[in-house]
Order: structure tokens, then sequence, then C-alpha cells
């Protein structure tokens, strides 16, 4: 007999608690693609994050790449997941309104000796079953990519590759999964846990949660979630990754994702269009023992423009508009850490790359994980999977002049740069996961994307968000918690 949300059990402290069905730790991609397929079932969810927002770790400022699937090696899990991730993505983001281009890949080789990888990278992806895989030779390659260096002699081609908006994807799936009942609770810190019959009671910096089943999908923390409750079995070895955001006039560079052979660093220095219609270039992969701190370096950013300069020699360095960098959850295991790792918990973590790629396949597994524990949870009748968003830039000019007639504020354009309206950033902040700052909106809505990066949007955003949150100005943060932008008033209206 399953456990439903009805049950209330007593804590020690005297009150009561509802006994949850599922408790899900942490909401980046893979928390919230746990937490959206498990919505299509009548279950009690509650979703634990830490920060302020989704999609606030490695989920925030990855290379947005929907990887084919050629890299991970055949028969273990990160081949599976990707690959099925990537079939699963293009119905996915059609339905819940994501951006996603399938621009296809190719592995640039620069010597005889790198395309024997390409061979091997092809074999590989035949035998995980990567839809499509063509080996070029050089002028193939520049018929493809005409600004790419003369020094290519090859590249490994696959077209079912593709660029998506991470963050929203992360979003889509985290919105849809509240929609169908989900209880989020950012800002709550998971410090520990406790076993007991019937399930497990979670100690958080807000409070107390009780569940039956326990999803660990803490990204950089969850080897520290994971030894709460059982045994070390895996190491998180945070790594960054340093990147260039370019202006849209360098899209030019590339119209696919080009990657370099891989080497003991990762996948390499990529370059690559954005669904936005920048460039992106990067990244590098250094070890670091502080996840929260992903500052740029003057060291990294030369590596990556170097790297990336072999590749393509043409970009235009000074049309970069943002420098960014983030952290991978990377393990001391060469796979995925999925399992059930103890009683009715089960791990999703040392997800790195093809993370993004396998979300939506590990939220398939870890519901099948679950009913392995003993869940037997009936499927809603009618769940969502969909999801309606408004991008006037995106309409004709019929349809902008019917939007403007229903919303007036689609009307006036806030961001000049990506040709954002008020009533996109209205809509988001009364989107199903409220955002509290200047970046949720610019994740949201896309306000900031451009060349001025906020500068002639942030205060008119601020005002915006003050206004219908219901806030003090002082109060809105730029994104993280303690980030606020308003200090203090330096000039006070004097009563007439």
């Amino acid at each position: 007999m399953f456990v439903y949300a009805s049950a209330l059990i007593f804590m020690e402290s005297g009150g009561t608690s509802i006994m949850h069905d599922v408790a899900i730790i942490g909401c980046g991609v893979i928390g919230a693609a746990a937490a959206f397929e498990l919505s299509k079932y009548k279950l009690d969810i509650v979703i634990l994050e830490k920060e302020n927002d989704v999609a606030m770790g490695a989920s925030r400022a990855n290379s947005a790449i929907i990887h084919a699937g050629y890299d991970p090696k055949p028969g273990t899990l990160m081949a599976r997941l990707n690959v099925e991730g990537n079939r699963m993505a293009g119905e996915l983001c059609k339905a819940l309104n994501v951006p996603f281009n399938r621009v296809g890949s190719l592995v640039l080789a620069f010597s005889d000796a790198e395309m024997l990888t390409v061979w091997e990278l092809y074999d590989r992806g035949v035998a995980n079953g990567v839809p499509g895989l063509e080996v070029l030779m050089a002028d193939q390659v520049r018929k493809m990519e005409p600004e790419v260096s003369d020094q290519v002699v090859g590249a490994l081609y696959a077209p079912s590759a593709g660029i998506i908006s991470p963050w929203d994807y992360a979003l889509a799936f985290a919105e849809t999964a509240v929609v169908n009942g989900a209880k989020l609770c950012l800002n709550t810190r998971v410090t520990g846990i406790e076993k007991r019959d019937g399930g497990y009671h979670i100690k958080t910096n807000r409070g107390e949660y009780d569940a039956q089943y326990i999803v660990n999908a803490a990204g950089v923390e969850s080897g520290l979630v994971h030894e709460m409750v059982a045994e070390k079995t895996f190491t998180i070895m945070p790594n960054r990754g340093e990147y260039y955001l370019m202006d849209k006039c360098e899209v030019v560079r590339a119209d696919h994702v080009l990657f370099q052979c891989p080497n003991k660093d990762g996948k390499g220095v990529l370059v690559a269009p954005t669904v936005g219609g920048n460039l992106i270039v990067g990244p590098n992969a250094e070890a670091v023992s502080e996840p929260e701190r992903v500052n740029n370096t003057a060291a990294g950013m030369n590596f990556v423009r170097e790297k990336a300069l072999k590749s393509v020699p043409t970009i235009n360095f000074r049309n970069s508009i943002r420098n960014f960098a983030g952290i991978r959850a990377n393990s001391d295991k060469d796979e995925f850490q999925i399992g059930i790792a103890a009683e009715n918990f089960i791990d999703l973590a040392g997800i790195k790359s093809p993370g993004l790629s396998s979300a939506p396949a590990i939220a398939l597994y870890a519901a099948e994980l679950l009913k392995e524990c003993g869940m037997n949870a009936p499927k809603k009748e009618n769940p969502v999977t969909t999801r309606e968003k408004l991008r006037f830039r995106n309409l004709n000019d019929e349809q902008k002049r019917e939007a403007i007639r229903k919303n007036p504020l689609y009307g006036r354009v806030i961001c000049r740069c990506e040709t954002i309206t008020e009533g996109e950033i209205v809509d988001a902040i009364h989107s199903p996961i409220t955002p509290c700052s200047l970046d949720g909106i610019k994740r949201r809505a896309g306000t900031g994307m451009g060349r001025c990066q906020g500068g002639f949007c942030g205060p008119r955003v601020l005002d915006i968000l003050s206004r219908e949150l219901h806030k003090n100005p002082m109060e809105i943060l730029q994104d993280g918690e303690g980030s606020q932008l308003l200090l203090s008033e330096t000039k006070q209206e004097v009563a007439k």
C-alpha cells in the first residue's frame, strides 16, 4: 500500500508534519526533470533547493549543447541515457516551449593521429546507436564550415547534436512539475537525513520534512547528501569551465557545434552558435576546491581563447560581451552515479557532461528505480505535459498586433537589445515559479542577454519586479542571496 500526502507523523518538536511520498534534493536540470516525470504520477512531491531559484548550479552556466552520444563508452549508463535523452529532446522542447535546434556537431581533427580518434569516436557512436554519423575529409568540412582552420584534416559529423537554452529546459521541467502539484521549497538547504520507520526525516535550514523516498539530485553536493544516508562510494570533484559569450555579429563563425578531439581534460574547447543567436566559446577544465566560486581567471580565459582560435582563427574576441564560468559535478568515476544507494533512496549523482543531454532519460530511469524500491503509485489520467510561453519577437506582425490588443504591456519594449516586452517580464514574474531577481527574469524572458548586458533595461526590470512583487526596490536581487542592487537612498523628496 502506498503512503499518500494525507498521512501525518509527529515530529520530536511536538508538531505534525506531512509524510511526502518523494523528496527531491536539488532542482537543477536533473532534479527538475525527475520532478517533471514523477509529477505524472499520483504522488506528493517536495523539491528542496538550497538556492533562491531553479537551475542555479551547473544548469545555469554550461555549453548549452545536446550531445549526440558518441563520446561515452559503449555499454555504460552514460552512453544509453545520452542517446535516449537526445532523442527525447526535440519532442519535449516543442511541448514545453523551450528553444532547441539540431544544428549538428563536428569533431575537428588537426592531424592523422587525431583522425584515428575521430574513427574511434565514430565506432563508439555507432555502437551507442547514434544516428547519421559520418567521417568527413577536409574539403567536406570546409564546405560546411568555411571559417575553420586550414589545419583541419577531417572531422566526425553528428547531425543529431543540438543547441538549447539550458536554464529554460530546467525551468520548463520544474514549472510543469509545480503545475502538476509538486511543492518547490527554495532557499532550503538539507543539513541532515535520518532513516525512520516508513521513510526519512530530513532536516534543513528552514524546517524539517518527511518523505518515504528520496531522490538525491544535489549536483556538486550530491556526495555529501549520499553520505548522510549511505557509506561513501564516490567522490565529487568539482570542475570549473570558463566561457566567452560573443556578440551576435560573431555567430557567422560557426553553423555547427565545433569540438576538438577529446583528451584527458574533457571534450575540449568548443565554438558554437547559441539559440539566442550569439556565439559561445569555451570551456577550459580546472579542478576547484570551492565549488561556490564561479569566477573567471586570466589564465583560464587566455587558454580558451588560444584553443578556440585553433579551430576558428577568424573569431574577433573584441566582440565578447560577457565572460562567465560554471561548475560541473565530476566524480572520481567515469560514469554517472545513478542507482539505489539505500532503502528507498536513489542517487542521481556525478552528473557531468552529457548530463544536460541525458536529463529526461535520467528522469525516466529514476522513476523505474523508485518502482524497484516499491513505489507503486498510479499514473495521473491527464497530467500537464505542455507549457505555453509567448516570445514577442518571434511573432509575425499580425500576431504582435493581436498580442498587444489583448495586453497592451506587450507593446512596450523594455530590453531593446533582445526586443523583450514588459508583458513578457510580467508573465515571467507571475509564472509558476516566481523569480526574485534580475537574473531570474533574464533566464525566463531574456532581458539583459544582449550587447549591453542589462545596462539599459536593468533598472526598468528592477522597477517592474518591485511593482509586481510589492517589494521595496532595495529588496530586489541581481541573482543569488546577498546580491542586492540598491543599498540605500541617496536622495529623498522634500515635503512641500
